[in-house]
């Protein structure tokens, strides 16, 4: 994946392992930073807020914790 200079991100490759971003596209903007595990994106964006995208087994489906992910300020990944 990459941040454009725009703030929005394109991602390619494997769309099991989160190579599609299309089902988040409207969400990915003014993104700060990008984190991957083996299989799942997060983007984090300049009002805090934290878009997940990928495989759902692997990392990708945060929308349990949706809620706690306000104002983060940084996010780390692990593989």
């Amino acid at each position: 994946a990459a941040i454009l200079a725009d703030g929005s991100v394109v991602a390619w490759g494997n769309r099991d392992f989160g190579g599609d971003s299309s089902w988040v596209q409207d969400q990915l903007w003014n993104v700060q930073q990008v984190e991957a595990t083996g299989g799942a994106f997060a983007a984090i964006r300049g009002d805090g807020s934290v878009v997940t995208w990928g495989n759902g087994f692997r990392g990708a489906n945060s929308s349990e914790i949706q809620d706690q992910l306000r104002n983060a300020q940084q996010i780390r990944a692990t593989t």
